[in-house]
């Protein structure tokens, strides 16, 4: 199945978005009837029976039988989940820790190859793929990270990585924006990120592990994640070159707590150790001019940069593509 939110003015609606399903063909959006859940956000809290039900209108949807359909053009996409329980992001690809550490002059952490790195970030107020990446000071650094993401259903306390595969019910895109300038002073005091991870973004489309066929195996998603930066591409790495699966994440992740339904895990930014494929962020990028001239050319994000972040499978965009543009801010 491929599902999404649009915005909806529906009472109770307003904050989670109107739960929607997508034809295979990303052009035609069913319209659900109500069927005991509106949003996505229910819709995982009881996701044993309100997948049987989604799937049932789904088949409908392909056979050409539902009839309450509308042109993808007619809806606005929302963020699959505008908000979440919990937002959780790792770091799975070692070449990006060690880029980023370089960034920092940060040393690597000796468990580097044995324990996932995660944060826990925002969970509300999260941005459709089409909204503007607030741009509040230059001197922040706007940096985006392009990765791929997973929701769960609820996950137990210490389930295991076997035992995590059940839990992925949905993969999507993922644009974490950082603030790179804010970052070094927040980890230097022990706490963490906060300022310096503004609310992420996600793709307009979320799909079941099937529609990526035998792309997921492993718990990863076996295609390059393609990002421009202003039209030019940036970078094309493949996503399944991640050191901890996302079955290690969840299970890093429910070490000392369960996780609930709607709960997003993403993989961190994508990177490959051949740097011929480009990068997935700015900061990459920037350590790379550095290792090989001595020089860093390529600056933040600036206002009107536009910065557009998709995967394809067989000439088919699965997730539909995050196109944002850096808008200053007036305050």
């Amino acid at each position: 199945m491929i599902l999404a939110s649009i915005r909806s003015k529906v009472p109770g609606l307003e904050l989670d978005g109107q739960l929607v399903i997508i034809h295979p063909n990303r052009l035609t959006v069913a319209i659900l009837p109500d069927v005991q859940f509106s949003s996505l956000r229910q819709a995982l809290e009881s996701w044993g029976s309100s997948s049987a039900k989604l799937q049932n209108i789904d088949a409908q949807l392909r056979a050409g039988y539902w009839s309450h359909t509308v042109s993808t053009e007619q809806v606005v996409f929302c963020a699959p989940l505008p908000r979440s329980w919990t937002l959780l992001d790792g770091s799975a690809y070692v070449q990006h820790i060690k880029l980023v550490r370089k960034a920092r002059n940060a040393e690597l952490p000796e468990d580097l190859l044995t324990i996932p790195l995660m944060y826990q970030g925002a969970s509300e107020g999260l941005l459709s793929p089409f909204d503007d990446i607030p741009l509040l000071d230059p001197t922040y650094g706007v940096d985006f990270e392009s990765e791929v993401a997973i929701i769960t259903d609820a996950v137990p306390q210490g389930t295991t990585a076997p035992e995590a595969l059940q839990h992925i019910k949905l993969i999507m895109l993922m644009n974490d924006i950082s603030l790179r300038e804010l970052i070094p002073r927040e980890l230097s005091t022990g706490f963490g990120f906060f300022h310096g991870k503004p609310p992420s973004s996600f793709s307009p489309f979320v799909v079941t592990p099937e529609e990526l066929k035998d792309t997921w195996r492993g718990g990863k998603v076996h295609l390059p994640l393609e990002t421009y930066l202003n039209n030019e591409l940036f970078g094309s790495p493949n996503a399944g070159e991640m050191h901890f699966s996302f079955l290690q994440l969840i299970e890093h992740a429910t070490k000392t707590r369960a996780l609930g339904a709607g709960t997003i895990i993403g993989s961190g930014t994508v990177s490959n150790t051949d740097a011929s494929l480009g990068s997935s962020c700015i900061v990459e990028r920037r350590m790379l001019e550095k290792i090989n001239s001595g020089t860093i050319t390529t600056p933040y994000l600036k206002d009107g940069d536009r910065i557009k972040i998709s995967m394809s499978l067989r000439q088919t965009n699965i997730f539909g593509s995050i196109d944002q543009v850096v808008r200053q801010i007036k305050r």
